[in-house]
């Protein structure tokens, strides 16, 4: 015969137990779930980026141009600091790529001489227009909008690493 008292003690402690497990649990989780969901429910803000004044860069030339990302997570550090490949195509004309490789999102070089982008993970290359010209990449090299302001400074409007190597829709 059982100890009644023994047996209200044990279910007490375990159902204690149980609880506090539960509690520790949704402690732990609830950090991870919001920083997964944060993306959809605040998403980035489009902003545009100064990149330098339109008489720094030479027509024909195509030069990389850093700038922070409009976005960064407070503990970012200096991963908030990113490029893009900038090329003067005219007197007021400017045409800017993204520096990851369609492929995987591994970072392009620009080989002047040669006139192409390279990427030096897995043998991508591309036309100076961004186009593929051999190479696993799927796609031609994201295009990033880039304006003229009235005080003649260049901007570009930056998007982010998800959107660069996603499918386009």
């Amino acid at each position: 015969m059982q100890d009644d008292s023994l047996v209200t003690r044990r279910r007490f402690l375990s159902r204690v137990s149980l609880a506090l497990s539960g509690l520790a649990g949704a402690v732990v989780s609830v950090p991870i779930v919001a920083y997964l969901l944060s993306p959809l429910l605040e998403p980035a803000r489009a902003e545009w980026r100064d990149v330098g004044l339109v008489e720094n860069f030479q027509v024909g030339e195509t030069v990389e141009v850093a700038y922070d990302d409009p976005s960064p997570l407070p503990w970012a550090g200096q991963t908030v600091r990113t490029a893009v490949w900038l090329r003067r195509t005219a007197d007021q004309s400017f045409s800017a790529f993204g520096i990851n490789c369609s492929h995987l999102g591994c970072p392009v070089n620009w080989r002047p001489r040669a006139e192409l982008f390279l990427c030096p993970c897995h043998g991508g290359v591309y036309y100076a227009d961004g186009t593929v010209a051999g190479g696993p990449p799927p796609r031609p090299l994201t295009t990033v909008a880039v304006r003229i302001t009235a005080d003649q400074r260049v901007q570009v409007l930056p998007r982010p690493l998800a959107q660069t190597i996603a499918p386009s829709a």
